[in-house]
């Protein structure tokens, strides 16, 4: 998501003069600005997970050189002795050979800085802690960072329940924007489960911010502006309601369709999301006006909610994909469907072809967002086929 990401950024960047996009790498984007910007990143990007703030990065030989690292830094002008800390350390192709001793070692170093200064020292809380401390390690630099975010983003702070599987908000914000969906657009997620995609899109099109309801660890730094943060949010306009509904949703589980009822209320959702309990294999387009189609669709036992239970797994899938390629072909002209998924086999399943596959990962989990351009006509070979006169006796 590294180029959406990017995207997103510029956008949030309009609203400053110090705010600077730099380079897309592996995993992230690097940004650059005052710590205030730091603010508007963490309450409006949907799509980044957290906003780390660059403390120091150096070469290094041996956990020393990064204990060392560690202790000069200045951590007391950032957070206090009595405040808790956690201490996460990832690694590519490291030579060292404990990431446990290592993020030791870090901990010792940011302990014994506030030890030597004021005879005190932080204690660790792994559960909640007031600071996050992170270091990544390649084959030759190590970097610090002091996390400005605290819970990651996609927390947003509605979630109470969720459904066997569900997608993390960021994901699906980064589904939407791929698949270049806009406020205004007709939205429909046939297989919706417990509404993230439905509730990022309609929390656009209300102009809620991601962040709007939930706390960061940049508010207990030390030298946290509160005037410029309650700028920030008093800059926050929401948008009017729409008249019409355009985002809609169905789901085979009445159950999942009660608890998407239930997550748009509390994600603040003040108009109009339709929702049925119906099969995917049955829906119809919900407005005359071709839209998007963006699903995550069921896998394994989730496919046989109301299937036939006594077919094996991959027996229910194939019938199941067969059936849902049926129904996008025959009603859905001039809509595009993308589809989310891990099976990567999926088009052969439907048996159609996608126009664009877009790799990501769900975790650690390799998957695809398939495109398919549905076209009118897709079954007039089917229908060209000559009939069969009835035999003479």
């Amino acid at each position: 998501m590294e180029a959406a990401l990017a995207e997103e950024l510029g956008e949030i960047a309009q609203q400053s003069t110090t705010l600077k996009v730099h380079n897309q790498v592996p995993g992230g984007v690097h940004c650059s600005g005052s710590l205030v910007d730091s603010y508007r990143i963490n309450l409006h990007s949907r799509i980044a997970s957290r906003v780390l703030m660059r403390v120091a990065m150096s070469s290094y030989d041996n956990e020393n050189d990064i204990y060392d690292l560690v202790l000069e830094q200045p951590w007391e002008d950032w957070f206090n002795w009595d405040q808790t800390i956690r201490v996460d350390l990832t690694a590519v192709k490291s030579p060292l050979k404990s990431l446990e001793f290592t993020t030791l070692k870090i901990k010792d170093a940011v302990c014994d800085r506030f030890r030597d200064q004021f005879g005190k020292r932080p204690s660790v809380n792994t559960r909640t802690p007031d600071m996050r401390i992170f270091g990544f390690l390649d084959q030759r630099n190590f970097t610090i960072y002091l996390d400005t975010s605290g819970e990651a983003l996609f927390k947003r702070g509605w979630r109470e329940e969720t459904g066997d599987a569900p997608l993390r908000e960021n994901l699906a914000a980064g589904l939407l924007r791929v698949a270049g969906w806009k406020p205004g657009t007709p939205l429909f997620d046939p297989m919706c489960g417990s509404g993230t995609i439905l509730i990022e899109a309609a929390q656009m099109v209300q102009g809620i911010p991601p962040g709007a309801r939930r706390r960061f660890a940049f508010e207990k730094f030390r030298d946290f502006d509160r005037d410029a943060w309650q700028q920030i949010k008093t800059a926050i306009k929401p948008n009017a309601l729409p008249a019409e509904p355009t985002i809609f949703g169905s789901d085979i589980s009445g159950d999942m369709v009660a608890m998407t009822r239930h997550n748009l209320r509390r994600a603040g959702i003040l108009f109009e999301v339709p929702l049925k309990q119906i099969e995917a294999q049955q829906v119809q387009p919900p407005v005359a006006t071709p839209g998007i189609l963006l699903t995550n669709p069921p896998y394994g036992e989730r496919i046989g909610v109301r299937g036939d239970r006594t077919l094996p797994q991959d027996e229910m899938a194939n019938q199941f994909y067969a059936s849902f390629s049926t129904t996008l072909k025959q009603r859905f002209a001039g809509w595009k469907v993308y589809l989310f998924t891990a099976d990567l086999g999926l088009p052969k399943l439907l048996r159609l072809k996608e126009s664009r596959k877009t790799p990501f990962f769900n975790g650690a989990l390799e998957c695809r967002l398939f495109r398919f351009d549905m076209v009118a006509g897709f079954n007039r070979r089917e229908e060209a086929k000559p009939k069969q006169s009835p035999q003479s006796p």
